[in-house]
């Protein structure tokens, strides 16, 4: 079974070799199956977006440039730097770019990361509100990679303004980050906006913003343009008030809801790090989203994206390609990107049919849930160290089958080849309600550990399909036969 492990590094005659090896070619290879309840013209555009579609974040790469570092509002859990690069949080950016500067980056990375499909604005400050720097920015990037996806993100405020010209752009995905249908939360929320050349304050300011992200979202709406709408869980704010966001969102349209974690810490200069309002647990998160089933759909693999981000979602590869680090004059070369999306199709339409197969057996076998945790470095396989994962992928397993449920980002165990206890107890703790952890490799010592605070773990399914092994692993938990998991 071919395994996009073997991709790194590319090698175009591998890749090739490869294809031909297994009887597919561009014009034959399959792809991962369209949901029955989804339009096909939706599909072409999500199939291949890693923030639209889950299963293909496991193959895509995202970029987003710096460009727009202009705001027209002030969040509470906002503080806009530019000088670290060890945060991963929206709104953070090692260095600020022209749309000039912006388009010679992206052609390095497009050079070298043949994952790219999707090219986001997301800031720092809002892409809407400066909107000249972002429209020029697009506009040079697609004379050079004309099949590049594009997004913008923005707070709304600015948003109705630009709608035929983003579908003049052929932008087909935005994002509005919406945290409150009612002013008096949001007067919690946003201190000001700033809007037709005055500043307002407190309700009044509130309202006027909440009535400018439902028009724009309406207006997306109408335009065929996908929509998703991004939530901020503030505890004792606004969690469950995003409940009723949620149904109003769904209502105007959205494409998908994606309900993340405040993110408060006092070293961040946040007003809500500087005053204690504490972020939401894992399981507190979980539960939020659990309620939320059945209104928008939901999208639970967010990794919460700087505003420089390179790469797959769950990495960040921006430290890569500082201008300081690209030639001055860079030409796109298509090779790569070509050869990768050629032999990803025929992994996808492997790993769907792997997948269907499992869901199938654990539905017809399931009597309670579990929570597993997964090491992975992509491509949709058990295929990380235990003590080299920065993040795992929750899935939830039982009689509903086998649903991803979000991420838990951790501090790596393993360094140097020395594992640090305390750092494990770091990682233990973010694995709260995790019964199980899939890995490629992990040591006796973390394994027992882990067994101790409840948690079995194993590397029997290295290099496996993730939900091949979840079903496997969850039958061998409840001592019955392996499945046999055929497409």
């Amino acid at each position: 079974m071919l395994s996009l492990d073997q991709l790194q590094p590319i090698d175009l005659e591998s890749m090739r070799a490869k294809l031909s090896d297994s009887g597919c070619s561009s014009s034959s290879c399959g792809s991962s199956d369209k949901p029955s309840d989804m339009a096909p013209d939706v599909w072409e555009k999500i199939k291949d977006h890693p923030c639209y579609s889950e299963e293909a974040h496991h193959y895509f790469a995202r970029m987003h440039v710096a460009v727009a570092p202009a705001c027209n509002i002030q969040c509470n859990y906002c503080n806009r730097k530019y000088d670290c690069a060890n945060e991963s949080r929206p709104g953070v950016v090692s260095e600020k770019l022209t749309p000039g500067q912006a388009r010679r980056k992206v052609v390095a990375v497009a050079n070298e990361v043949p994952q790219l499909s999707v090219l986001g604005i997301a800031g720092p400050g809002d892409a809407c509100y400066d909107w000249r720097k972002s429209k020029a920015t697009f506009s040079e990037i697609v004379k050079d990679i004309p099949d590049i996806k594009l997004c913008i993100s923005t707070n709304g405020l600015a948003l109705p303004d630009h709608i035929d010209e983003l579908a003049e752009m052929n932008v087909d995905h935005v994002t509005i980050t919406i945290n409150m249908v009612d002013p008096e939360i949001g007067a919690k929320i946003y201190p000001w906006i700033y809007y037709r050349n005055k500043r307002w304050f407190g309700v009044e300011a509130s309202q006027i913003l909440h009535e400018r992200q439902m028009l724009g979202l309406e207006l997306l709406t109408a335009r065929g343009i996908l929509a998703k709408i991004n939530s901020v869980m503030i505890p004792g704010i606004n969690d469950e008030h995003l409940i009723e966001v949620n149904k109003w969102v769904k209502a105007r349209g959205a494409f998908l809801h994606n309900v993340m974690p405040l993110i408060s810490d006092p070293a961040h200069g946040t007003h809500y790090g500087l005053t204690g309002q504490r972020g939401p647990t894992a399981m507190e998160l979980k539960a939020l989203q659990d309620k939320l089933e059945g209104g928008a759909k939901l999208m639970r693999h967010c990794r919460q994206c700087r505003a420089d981000a390179v790469g797959l979602l769950g990495e960040d590869r921006g430290q890569e390609f500082n201008l300081d680090l690209l030639p001055e004059e860079v030409a796109y070369d298509p090779a790569k990107r070509e050869a990768y999306r050629e032999v990803v199709a025929k992994e996808r339409g492997d790993h769907v049919a792997a997948k269907t197969a499992a869901i199938q057996e654990v539905k017809a076998s399931a009597d309670q849930s579990l929570l597993f945790a997964v090491a992975t470095k992509g491509g949709g396989r058990v295929n990380e160290h235990f003590g080299h994962a920065r993040e795992f992928q929750v899935y939830e397993v039982g009689a509903k089958g086998i649903a991803f449920v979000g991420h838990r980002k951790v501090e790596q165990y393993c360094l140097g080849g020395f594992g640090e206890d305390a750092t494990l107890d770091g990682v233990i703790a973010a694995l709260e309600g995790v019964s199980f952890v899939l890995c490629a490799k992990i040591g006796d010592c973390p394994k027992d550990m882990l067994k101790a605070a409840g948690v079995e773990a194993s590397d029997k399914w290295a290099f496996e399909y993730i939900e091949t092994s979840l079903a496997e692993a969850y039958r061998e938990r409840f001592g019955g036969a392996e499945i046999a998991l055929t497409a």
